[in-house]
């Protein structure tokens, strides 16, 4: 049993001598809170640079810059009805602009951060292992960094090359599994495994059961998505609609905000219909990197749900082409797509595509008009993906203008509502009781805490309310290490 007081103890002397300020969830979601002289600091430091001072750059509201930016509104991309093909409006949340290009870097401080405050995780004698398919190790390695943490990351052989290069990069302990999107378990056998051979150095924060990955997006995507809503709506135009690929469910928790906020908002959780785990209790394969799958996240809040949606990977796949390639862009401008749109298709990775074909088929199937706005994100950009770019260009040949037109037509204005079902009350409870396989037999989670989910209505309530009390901890940590007050004064 460690000693608590000790950890502490090693934890802020760290952060004394790494020069470590630790953001509050309040300033990450409202980053004009953020004091002037950390303000001034980041003025010279890049985007992706590993500075502790980029802690505070985890927010949606980044300037879209790469070296020394400030803050401004949430960075977000509206998509015409001329490309989506419905009279509903569809935003999605740009996460680009986040240090490594994509949100999981909030979704990984919350896992890490409260460990440290509270004297759970020793930095100088542990390290944070990240189980992934892909950018939540990228976002936990980097976390880890910049708080002075070793770290270890576990996610696919299969993924992209663009990961384990920058992996290796910023100095990571990595492990390959077999497999690829779909081979989550693997990924976890591993992490065991790891675990079993060093108990007292491995610390694993897993994505689909650590609380802080979905309250981060509680709040700061949540906010992040009113505050776009009110930006841009009118008095008739109403929140209508969430669309999220369910992956490790952090994503949904700004559902369970929005759904305090817009009561009659529908929420669709999507999965790729080549692993149907949601809709069919389903296994399979595909290729939608960024969202796991075969099993429930312990985090999904299943009862907030309207609806479950099935994304073919092929569709992302082509669109990845569509919007990238020299043909597909020439196409676009034909259809009438304006040209400012068409240059900023490279803020949708391979997931953020399959995010916007779930908005699409939403709207579709609820029939929504130009009174009612769509909300997604896109996770991650093209920046990550330039290898599958030329995989495909190498598997299929080169991307020609007959190719554009059926990719346009068919994964986009022409969308059916297939694999698409609107949730009764036992159709989330069966989906709900999927946790008990995965979380109850395998990873030992208490039962009793599986029925609370589900029929306590306070359970997710305490949890997401939670993160005030971890920030009042933030704040007495930071007075602890002095360095804070030390940079104002």
């Amino acid at each position: 049993m460690r000693d608590v007081k000790k950890v502490l103890e090693n934890t802020i002397k760290r952060c004394r001598e790494r020069d470590i300020i630790i953001p509050t969830y309040e300033e990450m979601a409202h980053p004009e809170k953020i004091p002037q002289e950390i303000k001034k600091e980041l003025r010279s430091i890049g985007l992706w640079d590993l500075h502790s001072r980029n802690l505070f750059r985890i927010t949606w509201k980044n300037e879209p810059v790469k070296f020394g930016g400030g803050f401004g509104e949430v960075n977000y991309l509206e998509i015409p009805k001329e490309l989506s093909g419905v009279k509903a409006r569809i935003i999605m949340l740009v996460g680009k602009y986040f240090p490594t290009g994509s949100h999981k870097v909030g979704a990984t401080f919350g896992p890490l951060v409260e460990k440290l405050i509270r004297g759970a995780f020793d930095p100088t004698t542990q390290k944070a292992l990240w189980p992934s398919t892909g950018n939540y190790c990228r976002g936990g390695a980097y976390d880890s960094h910049l708080l002075a943490c070793p770290s270890i990351a576990v996610l696919p052989e299969g993924m992209s090359p663009e990961r384990f290069a920058w992996l290796e990069k910023i100095g990571a302990e990595i492990h390959a599994t077999p497999g690829s999107e779909s081979n989550v378990k693997e990924v976890y056998d591993k992490s065991f495994e790891l675990k079993k051979a060093r108990p007292d150095e491995v610390v694993i924060l897993n994505q689909f059961d650590e609380i802080g990955n979905a309250i981060w997006h509680y709040v700061c995507t949540g906010q992040a998505i009113e505050e776009v809503y009110n930006k841009v709506s009118d008095d008739k135009q109403k929140l209508a609609a969430l669309f999220l690929t369910q992956g490790s469910a952090g994503t949904l928790g700004c559902a369970d905000y929005l759904r305090e906020k817009f009561p009659h908002i529908k929420v669709c959780a999507g999965e790729a219909w080549q692993c149907p785990t949601l809709l069919l209790n389903g296994y399979g394969s595909h290729r939608i990197e960024g969202i796991g799958d075969k099993h429930v996240p312990w985090i999904h809040n299943l009862k907030n749900m309207d609806m479950v949606a099935g994304i073919d990977d092929e569709y992302s796949i082509r669109l990845l082409r569509l919007f990238n390639e020299p043909a597909g862009k020439k196409y676009l401008g034909l259809k009438g797509i304006p040209e400012e749109t068409i240059d900023k298709l490279h803020l949708l990775g391979i997931s953020s595509s399959a995010n916007l074909i779930g908005a699409i088929k939403m709207a579709k199937y609820y029939e929504m008009n130009e009174n009612d706005i769509v909300f997604t994100v896109a996770t991650d950009s093209m920046e990550l993906y330039q290898s599958r770019i030329k995989e495909l260009r190498k598997e299929r040949g080169n991307y020609i203008d007959y190719q554009a037109a059926a990719d346009f037509d068919t994964c986009l204005v022409n969308l059916s509502t297939d694999h698409m079902l609107e949730l009764s009350y036992w159709d989330k409870k069966r989906m709900h009781n999927l946790k008990y396989f995965t979380w109850v037999e395998q990873i030992g989670k208490d039962v009793e805490e599986l029925d609370r989910q589900w029929y306590d209505e306070s359970y997710w309530k305490e949890k997401y309310s939670s993160y005030k009390e971890w920030d009042k901890h933030i704040r007495e940590f930071n007075e602890t290490t002095g360095i804070l007050k030390k940079q104002v004064n």
